[in-house]
């Protein structure tokens, strides 16, 4: 779920342990690549957290971070 705050949306993602969440963020990076618009993001073990913004227009939230924020919950929804 993401929640708008601090001009940025922001989201965590957990799973079964750290090898799926490495595979998860691999996912993630083809298509931020593929977007053209790259995350702020960390992983802790099985957690992977997101802060979208673009640096662009200011550090506030974009089209550009909606349809990251899209593409993340998509590629997330496999790992279920």
């Amino acid at each position: 779920m993401w929640t708008e705050k601090d001009n940025a949306l922001q989201a965590s993602f957990k799973f079964k342990d750290f090898t799926q969440a490495f595979a998860f963020m691999t996912e993630v990076a083809f298509a931020a690549e593929k977007l053209k618009h790259h995350p702020d993001w960390t992983n802790v073990w099985n957690t992977v957290s997101f802060r979208l913004n673009t640096h662009d227009a200011g550090g506030t939230v974009t089209e550009k971070d909606q349809e990251l924020a899209k593409a993340i919950d998509a590629i997330a929804e496999r790992y279920k």
